[in-house]
């Protein structure tokens, strides 16, 4: 089971999160999301569970909870989604004044 946690303190290591699921059962992988530019947290991070109902326990127990400080948001993820790499929604070309006009 793959799990979204949000709001965490930016000094949160991937460590302390996954010490933080595996009160709750096996932790596939835990990852804390960066900047590439800066590689700075962003904030927000998923936690792989091997077992589905340790998975919602965990889930049920951790949402709205403190943890370093800041109050963590835990549910289920949601898939990725392509992300659209030719810009304006593919739409077609950008804009431009009177663009239509013969």
């Amino acid at each position: 089971m793959n799990i979204y946690v949000s709001n965490l303190n930016f000094s949160t290591t991937s460590e302390s999160l996954q010490e933080l699921f595996a009160a709750y059962g096996e932790v596939t992988s835990a990852k804390i999301i960066t900047d590439r530019d800066t590689d700075r947290s962003r904030g927000f991070g998923f936690v792989e569970m091997s077992n589905d109902t340790e998975g919602q326990k965990a889930i049920a127990e951790l949402n709205d909870t403190d943890f370093e400080g800041k109050t963590i948001t835990v549910n289920v993820a949601r898939p990725k989604t392509e992300r659209n790499q030719g810009g304006y929604n593919n739409r077609g070309g950008g804009g431009g004044y009177n663009r239509n006009r013969y």
